[in-house]
């Protein structure tokens, strides 16, 4: 992993030297804009609308226009501010983890310790782990300053940066002031399907299917060259079934329950029938094995006759 950016995190008068690097990175599929005529590639280019000119990102610089009147700020200008040259991420307090609102998780980023001894990154590792809360800090990163909730991962610290309230959208569904009576037995029936869903999240058992069925046709399409047939990849695929309005919503709870039980035993049969297989297995094993021979018996020895 390549650092993005180096500071401190500091509470009080304790100072928590760190390298920051990105947490996560996309394995989506490349692709890029070509004419459909003719396959050539489209690109996009900055043009100065003035002289017509193409211009290279190292010669860009930002404006404001305010009433007509246009401020360049140059790369200097905007280097100059005190925040951006600040390189401490500022713990402004420590709040209980379950008050910060999943919504407004944005970007997460590791910590990892950037002095000779760890101690002190240890330290507030420990400490949060044992408060149970998540230190909300603030700092400038890429000319933008941004507020963002320090926790722990494993063995590591992780920042991850926070929208700011103005950035959530308040949202007033009339459909939500509605005066909805829900039953005892829904309430049941639903309780019910839960728990036939119900499991410990494991993202390693999830993968991206519509990257895979992309990689999957990419390599149909090399192999087959002209001659492609995007059915002979993937077949006849039925229509997705669509979701209706639920008309009878008793009715739905009560089938969707009783799918979910009959797959829940096919998947116990599955693996039922896949222990039988095996033991069967092992007793024709065992039974193809020829019998143990068994050592002839000794004789007794003769006894002498008495002269």
């Amino acid at each position: 992993m390549r650092t993005i950016w180096k500071g401190a995190v500091t509470f009080g008068l304790v100072n928590v030297p760190v390298k920051v690097y990105s947490a996560t990175e996309d394995h989506d599929v490349p692709l890029h804009q070509v004419h459909d005529k003719d396959g050539g590639r489209i690109r996009y280019q900055r043009t100065c609308e003035i002289c017509g000119e193409t211009v290279a990102y190292s010669d860009i610089d930002r404006a404001y226009v305010d009433e007509g009147h246009t401020v360049v700020l140059t790369k200097d200008d905007l280097a100059a501010l005190p925040s951006e040259k600040s390189r401490e991420i500022d713990v402004v307090e420590f709040v209980p983890t379950d008050q910060v609102d999943l919504l407004t998780l944005d970007k997460p980023y590791y910590l990892e310790p950037d002095s000779k001894s760890p101690k002190a990154y240890v330290l507030l590792r420990k400490t949060l782990e044992q408060s149970e809360r998540t230190a909300i800090v603030r700092f400038t990163l890429r000319q933008k300053t941004r507020l963002a909730a320090l926790r722990v991962r494993g063995d590591v610290l992780v920042l991850q940066t926070l929208l700011w309230a103005d950035e959530v959208r308040e949202v007033d569904f009339p459909s939500l002031h509605e005066d909805v009576s829900i039953s005892k037995k829904e309430l049941e029936l639903s309780a019910s399907l839960v728990e036939s869903y119900s499991s410990d999240f494991d993202p390693e058992e999830f993968v991206d299917e519509y990257q895979k069925e992309l990689r999957t046709l990419i390599d149909a399409k090399i192999d087959a060259g002209e001659g492609f047939d995007v059915t002979d990849t993937f077949g006849e695929t039925e229509g997705a079934e669509k979701g209706g309005e639920v008309i009878d919503l008793m009715e739905a709870l009560r089938a969707s329950v009783a799918k979910s039980k009959e797959q829940r035993a096919k998947g116990s049969a599955g693996k039922s029938d896949g222990a039988d297989e095996k033991d069967a297995d092992a007793k024709k094993s065992a039974a193809k094995k020829p019998a143990a021979k068994k050592a002839p018996a000794k004789k007794a020895p003769a006894k002498k006759k008495a002269s």
